[in-house]
């Protein structure tokens, strides 16, 4: 061979032998193909690279994602753990409410310190009972024979019947229970006093009080005792645990709130005679 064949053959090799001709040295996986079809091969390849690697992450994000949502606080819970001031004054007040009443809850059982004294306290609650002023009210009624005196009672009774109806109406969209758990007696149910604000008793005896005082002329030290009965009456409820201090205070100011309203609807002589009429099937208006 000559010379010259020999030293161009070393040349092409030596220029092969370099890193950026590296390539073609190498021979392709499948004959017959060309560069185009490896190419595409190695397309495919990567395409099922990335869907393999995205099934496989997928998992494990919805498994991170489960965790980010079961660590979250609920918001009932955010509020009370960072409640603002309001709320904490409320449920401070709440709670102060709550721990007094049960404290003067001590006529609540004939256990309890005070429990010789039930029967009296449960007494006095009596006389400001719906059922007993409804009771008392038409008994007295029947056996009035003055026009004015007809007039205040049957103004009366219907401020008591309005009173019965919205502390009831008003008990029954609150559902408040009582300091301590009991059930209501019959006489309760039947007046459906059944939970606890706002106070029935308490509101009863301040519209009651206030109605005689206003349409009656008393002496004083009767007024003075017309007042101490209406507040000993609302107090009698908190001693037996059937009511909060609360639900008194809103009892007292509910049953002032009954009193102006009768006081501008006020019924006149001749309408409440009518009333009498038509109850008493007495009521002849053709004749």
């Amino acid at each position: 061979m000559p010379s010259s064949v020999r030293s161009r053959a070393r040349e092409r090799n030596s220029v092969l032998s370099r890193p950026e001709f590296m390539s073609l040295n190498h021979q392709p996986l499948c004959s017959g193909g060309g560069p185009a079809e490896s190419r595409g091969s190695s397309r495919r390849l990567g395409q099922i690279k990335h869907q393999t690697s995205q099934q496989s992450e997928e998992p494990t994000d919805r498994g991170s994602r489960d965790r980010r949502e079961s660590t979250k606080m609920p918001e009932e819970d955010c509020m009370q753990l960072n409640p603002s001031f309001k709320g904490i004054a409320m449920n401070s007040l709440l709670a102060i409410d709550i721990c007094l009443s049960k404290r003067m809850g001590v006529c609540a059982y004939t256990s309890s310190s005070w429990g010789g004294c039930r029967s009296m306290v449960a007494l006095l609650a009596l006389t400001g009972h719906g059922i007993t002023w409804i009771i008392g009210t038409i008994v007295c009624l029947t056996r009035s024979n003055t026009l004015a005196g007809q007039e205040v009672l049957v103004n009366l009774l219907l401020a008591l019947i309005l009173d019965v109806m919205t502390v009831a109406g008003v008990q029954r969209l609150v559902k408040r229970r009582g300091p301590w758990e009991m059930t209501p007696s019959f006489l309760d149910c039947i007046a459906m006093d059944v939970y606890s604000f706002p106070a029935a008793h308490a509101s009863r005896a301040a519209m009651v009080s206030k109605f005689l005082l206003s349409h009656l002329v008393l002496a004083v030290p009767l007024r003075i005792l017309l007042v101490l009965w209406a507040f000993l009456v609302g107090m009698s409820r908190v001693l037996l645990g059937k009511h909060h201090l609360t639900d008194m205070v809103c009892g007292f100011a509910l049953g002032m709130l009954h009193f102006s309203l009768m006081e501008t609807v006020w019924l006149s002589s001749n309408t409440c005679q009518t009333l009498i009429s038509i109850s008493t099937l007495s009521w002849s208006p053709f004749f």
